[in-house]
C-alpha cells in the first residue's frame, strides 16, 4: 500500500543489513515515525508495547526477533532462549507460536555459521507469503462484494471492526484487501469504521489508512453499528481474526462478538478474513481454549488525542481510582460467522468447510 504516494511495508530489513525497521503504529494518526529494530528485545518490545500489532505483523516481527538474536548468538540456546522472549510477549496471537516455531524447526537444521543468514532469509520469505497470502484473500472476497454491488446497483456499505487492514499485516490486509481490491476494481464501496475502544485502532488505523488510500469511509462509535444494522446501512460485516479454530470459531478483537450478535439479527453477512497461519488446528472450542489477554487499565482509563496547537497528549476519561478491566479479544462462535475468507476460498464456518480448503491438515 501507500504512504504519501509511496509504496510502504509495515516491516523491512534495514539498509544497514543489521537491522529491521517498522512503523511505530503508536504515533499514527497523528505522527508517522520509524523506528529500527537491532535486537531480540528490541523487537520483543516493539509487539508487547504495540508498536507493531495484528496477528501476522507480530509473526513477521518475531521472526525478525530471531534473527537478531542468532546474530549475536547462534547456537542451539540462543535460538531456543530468543523464541522464549519472543513467545512471552502477547499470547492470543496464533501467528506469534507459528512463526517462532516454524523458524526454530527450519533454523535447527541449519548449522550455527549459516543460521542468521538463514534466519533473515526466513523472515523476509514469510514476509513475502504474508504479502501473497493477504493478496489472495482479497480475491477471493472480491465476489463477495461485487454480487453485492450487482445485487443493490449502489455503494456496497461494509462494517469492519478495529484494524485488520495493512498496518497489522506486511501489507495488504486481511478484512481490507477485498475492499482495497473492490475499490481498485471501480466497485463502489464504503466503510463504516469502529472506532474500536479501548485502544481505537479502527479510528486511528483503519480510518488511516483508507485515507491514504482513497477509500470512502466513515468513522463510528462502537454501539453505533447495531443502529445502522437496524436501518439497513450495512451490507456486510467483514473483520480480521488473531486465532480461528479448527472448527471455525473466531477470537478477534473485543466488541467484535457483539457485532456478530447484531449482525445475526438483522440478517447482514458476518465474514472473517482468515489467512492460513491464524488458524489454530489444535483447538475445537474457541470461547474455552483460547488464551484472552488482559492488558493494562489505563487504556480504558486514559484516552490520547492531538489538541488544537498540534500537541499530542494523554487525559484521564474516568473517575480518579476507578479500577477498569481490559479484555483484548473476544470470540465469535461458528454459528454466528457466515463465512471464513482464506487464500484459498471462502469457507463454511466449520471444521468441514475448512478442511475442505485444507485437505493437508
Amino acid at each position: 500500500m501507500k504512504v504519501r504516494g509511496k509504496a510502504q511495508r509495515t516491516i523491512w530489513t534495514g539498509s544497514d543489513g543489521v537491522s529491521a525497521g517498522i512503523i511505530d503504529q503508536t504515533s499514527l494518526p497523528h505522527g508517522f515515525e520509524v523506528v529500527r529494530l537491532a535486537s531480540a528485545g528490541a523487537a520483543a518490545a516493539a509487539i508487547r508495547t504495540m508498536k507493531v500489532r495484528g496477528a501476522p505483523l507480530i509473526g513477521a516481527t518475531a521472526a525478525y526477533g530471531l534473527w537478531l538474536a542468532l546474530r549475536t548468538d547462534p547456537s542451539d540456546e540462543g535460538l531456543r532462549a530468543a523464541g522464549r522472549e519472543l513467545m512471552a510477549t502477547r499470547p492470543t496471537a496464533v501467528n506469534l507460536r507459528w512463526a517462532v516455531q516454524r523458524a526454530q524447526t527450519e533454523l535447527g537444521q541449519v548449522g550455527p555459521a549459516a543460521r542468521a543468514e538463514a534466519a533473515l532469509a526466513l523472515a523476509e520469505r514469510i514476509c513475502d507469503e504474508d504479502v501473497a497470502i493477504n493478496t489472495a484473500i482479497g480475491q477471493s472476497g472480491l465476489p463477495l462484494l461485487r454480487a453485492l454491488a450487482e445485487k443493490g446497483k449502489r455503494r456496497v456499505n461494509i462494517l469492519t471492526h478495529c484494524n485488520a487492514g495493512w498496518l497489522a499485516t506486511v501489507d495488504v490486509g486481511t478484512a481490507t484487501a477485498p475492499i482495497y481490491a473492490a475499490h481498485d476494481g471501480g466497485i463502489p464501496v464504503h466503510v463504516w469504521v469502529d472506532e474500536t475502544r479501548p485502544r481505537n485502532q479502527g479510528a486511528s488505523l483503519t480510518a488511516w489508512e483508507l485515507k491514504n488510500h482513497g477509500v470512502p469511509h466513515t468513522v463510528i462509535s462502537d454501539n453505533a453499528g447495531g443502529h445502522l444494522m437496524q436501518h439497513g446501512e450495512v451490507d456486510i460485516v467483514i473483520v480480521g481474526t488473531d486465532r480461528t479454530t479448527a472448527t471455525g470459531d473466531v477470537c478477534n478483537k473485543i466488541g467484535t462478538y457483539l457485532k456478530a450478535l447484531a449482525a445475526y439479527d438483522n440478517g447482514v453477512p458476518f465474514y472473517a478474513a482468515v489467512p492460513s497461519p491464524s488458524i489454530d488446528w489444535s483447538l475445537r472450542d474457541g470461547v474455552r481454549e483460547i488464551p484472552i489477554e488482559n492488558r493494562s487499565e489505563k487504556e480504558v482509563t486514559h484516552i490520547a488525542g492531538r489538541l488544537e496547537g498540534g500537541l499530542v497528549a494523554e487525559v484521564l476519561l474516568t473517575p480518579e481510582g476507578s479500577a477498569a478491566a481490559n479484555p483484548a479479544f473476544d470470540v465469535t462462535p461458528a454459528r454466528l460467522v457466515t463465512g471464513l475468507i482464506t487464500e484459498r476460498g471462502v469457507a463454511e464456518a466449520s471444521e468441514t468447510g475448512l478442511r475442505g480448503l485444507f485437505a493437508e491438515r
